[in-house]
């Protein structure tokens, strides 16, 4: 399956998590985004909502995008996490991926895969930690997990996994929040687009309250008769390269959000809306600090 260009998001759900992705899937999301971090997610959950959106015959596995994180101890809650923080670290790895795969089993276990698997920020600020994770993980590619990916990291990190010797499975994907503070990752985007990388932004709309009541978004929510956060996430993609995290928890939203693929692939492709999908988009790079 394809990474679709909108993933549900599933942090911080809670209890509410299988139901909320059951309600996205059956909305039209086809992408799922968790971790193995009891801490922020109910992965378990998902995995029952996705059974259920299966079992009701709302989707197949085979068209789903399901994406999971190894979560290193400093991220987890000691008192529940998916391994031995003890342990080593390839240890650590084997343990997470084995809940994860067993949280995605729909039918036989020998035929549960996970589609992408992040590594949700590196172990430590020894790259040698790194590659043992990476190693690690690189033994599941190709059968039980499809693509390897990165999150919470920067240029140079990325570089050393593209480049390094050490590595075999290069990253299909780099997670990263999309906002001022980073300068919205113009460089390491740059970066992922020439190495074929998706990148997949979060707090797309909760970190940039500025860049929803900007001018390019507001004129081409008005040119396309969309709301503000919708027009946003459509420059967001505009930007090539790039796949989003939606976490919303309404049904409505839900739907308006999966229409920006329309908005993308229709209204800025028409001949109405083309120049007004290119000056805004123009606007909205410069706005960032995108040159290219």
């Amino acid at each position: 399956m394809a990474m679709p260009r909108l993933l549900y998001g599933t942090a911080w759900k809670k209890e509410a998590t299988g139901d909320l992705v059951l309600k996205a899937l059956k909305a039209g999301f086809r992408g799922v985004d968790t971790a193995a971090q009891p801490r922020h997610y109910n992965e378990a959950l998902v995995g029952a909502g996705i059974k259920q959106a299966i079992s009701e015959g709302i989707v197949k596995r085979e068209d789903l995008f399901i994406q999971t994180k190894f979560t290193p101890v400093g991220g987890q809650d000691l008192n529940n996490m998916p391994y031995d923080p003890k342990a080593p670290l390839e240890e650590q790895v084997h343990a997470s991926v084995s809940s994860s795969l067993a949280n995605f089993t729909f039918d036989e276990a020998a035929n549960a895969y996970i589609d992408s698997l992040v590594l949700h920020s590196p172990p430590s600020n020894h790259f040698s930690d790194l590659l043992k994770v990476w190693r690690a993980l690189e033994t599941y590619v190709p059968h039980r997990i499809r693509q390897l990916g990165i999150s919470n990291t920067d240029l140079h990190v990325v570089g050393r996994l593209c480049t390094s010797p050490d590595v075999n499975v290069r990253p299909a994907v780099v997670q990263n929040r999309f906002y001022a503070a980073t300068q919205w990752e113009v460089g390491l985007r740059a970066y992922c687009r020439v190495q074929n990388i998706a990148f997949q932004t979060f707090w797309t709309l909760s970190g940039n309250p500025e860049l929803l009541r900007s001018a390019p978004v507001q004129k081409l929510a008005e040119g396309a008769a969309i709301s503000a956060p919708v027009a946003l996430y459509a420059l967001v993609l505009g930007l090539e390269g790039t796949t989003i995290l939606d976490g919303t928890k309404n049904e409505a939203h839900m739907a308006e959000d999966l229409k920006v693929t329309e908005i993308v692939n229709g209204f800025a492709r028409g001949e109405s809306g083309g120049d007004t999908w290119a000056e805004c988009l123009n606007e909205f790079k410069a706005l960032i600090g995108e040159s290219e």
